[in-house]
């Protein structure tokens, strides 16, 4: 095993921009079971053998090295699995309305939000900025999202359902920063990897943790740790290819211990190009085919079920304070005195939903008044009776401190 780096790499690793690490960390105010599923992404388990023996690199030289990584092609499969600590996510999709439209379409939005629960495998396929494929492999169906030039395709084969959206090459640049068309929610070790390491800042200690094998390649452990006490987040481990800088397999943990909250890397990686009919794809006969007529790109909260969706608009979001820095900063709202959103009870969807929002709730008061937490393992939120809302990856006694201040 290579020997541990301990240097630290805290202001060096990443661009210190507020605005950035603003942005990223707090895109979701709360519905929190879709508002963390949408923050947070994927998770895999996977199999690790043997410590190999590769030369000593410091944290800083191993970040270089994952930035300066040119590997445009790839094909494997990655095992995701993620634990929020959400009581029967998975069932969110059980409250969504009954009929025809694009709720019922192939449309990736809901279908990958489903990947913030439990354990998924995906075939995964890159050949440059035009071209990528994932593949969500089921029991006994597959869901596929293939991006290929301007054309973007879902196929369900358990409904055999299809959705298509074609636009400009100069339109699918704009809209998708030349990433994968799934590039909203991360689904692969790399999309995780590049998320926390843009919020690299002095509050964070890097080194290097030894070495790894993931998917018989050679890795170096990227350990990143908060240096502040009270955040969730315990630990984010990145094994990284000593060959290309590709991250291989992604870990968060949580400050509390156990389960990680996400474990999401390679079980099989192969780094040659991809056979071209990868990417292609037809409609295959008797499919139900939705063609995107632009209503499909809406936001996280506005997807919520039980009539859930206005509670935090983008101006809310725009207008967010931030209270503190670094792994414990606490983006605060304020939603006008509307405080708990209440689903419509009137229908069964709504009844549902409004039980499941209460069974994740704490009763709190405080010199803010009353208000109830919702937790997770990752991502909590206080609502206050009286409409202000604070969140972030924190425990429920700073979301408490904050709103007393």
């Amino acid at each position: 095993m290579a020997p541990n780096d301990s240097a630290q790499a805290t202001d060096q690793a990443g661009e210190p921009g507020a605005g950035r690490r603003k942005a990223a960390r707090y895109l979701v105010p709360v519905g929190v079971a879709g508002v963390a599923a949408a923050t947070i992404g994927l998770v895999p388990a996977l199999a690790a053998s043997g410590d190999p023996s590769l030369p000593k690199i410091s944290a800083q030289q191993l970040i270089e090295k994952m930035a300066a990584s040119d590997t445009q092609q790839l094909s494997g499969t990655v095992k995701i699995s993620t634990d929020l600590g959400l009581p029967g996510l998975g069932s969110l999709g059980s409250f969504a309305p009954k009929g025809g439209g694009s709720d019922k379409s192939a449309a990736p939005q809901q279908k990958l939000t489903e990947l913030a629960s439990g354990t998924h495998t995906l075939r995964i396929a890159a050949d440059g900025p035009d071209r990528q494929k994932v593949s969500i492999l089921e029991d006994a169906a597959e869901y596929s999202l293939i991006h290929n030039g301007s054309d973007v395709w879902a196929y369900d084969s358990g409904s055999n359902q299809v959705f298509h959206s074609k636009k400009s090459a100069a339109d699918a640049a704009r809209e998708h920063g030349r990433k994968a068309p799934e590039s909203g929610v991360p689904t692969t070790p790399k999309a995780l990897a590049d998320e926390f390491l843009k919020n690299v800042d002095p509050t964070t200690s890097v080194s290097v943790d030894g070495t790894v094998q993931v998917a018989g390649h050679d890795a170096y452990q990227l350990l990143i740790k908060p240096k502040q006490s009270g955040s969730t987040i315990g630990s984010v481990r990145i094994a990284v290819d000593a060959k290309t800088g590709v991250p291989l397999k992604f870990t968060l943990s949580p400050s509390a211990g156990g389960k990680a909250v996400v474990d999401a890397g390679f079980t099989k990686v192969d780094f040659s190009k991809p056979a071209a009919d990868t990417f292609a794809f037809s409609a295959p006969k008797g499919a139900k085919v939705t063609e995107d007529d632009g209503k499909q790109d809406r936001k996280p909260q506005q997807n919520l079920p039980g009539g859930l969706g206005g509670f935090g608009d983008a101006k809310n979001a725009k207008d967010a304070k931030v209270i503190g820095k670094g792994w414990t900063a606490i983006a605060e709202l304020d939603t006008g005195g509307k405080g708990m959103p209440k689903a419509d009870n009137n229908s069964k969807s709504g009844g549902d939903a409004q039980k499941f929002l209460d069974s994740l709730g704490d009763k709190v008061t405080g010199k803010f008044g009353t208000g109830t937490v919702f937790k997770t393992r990752l991502v909590n939120a206080l609502i206050t009776d009286n409409g202000k809302v604070y969140v972030g990856a924190v425990t429920k006694e700073a979301l408490l401190d904050a709103a007393n201040k």
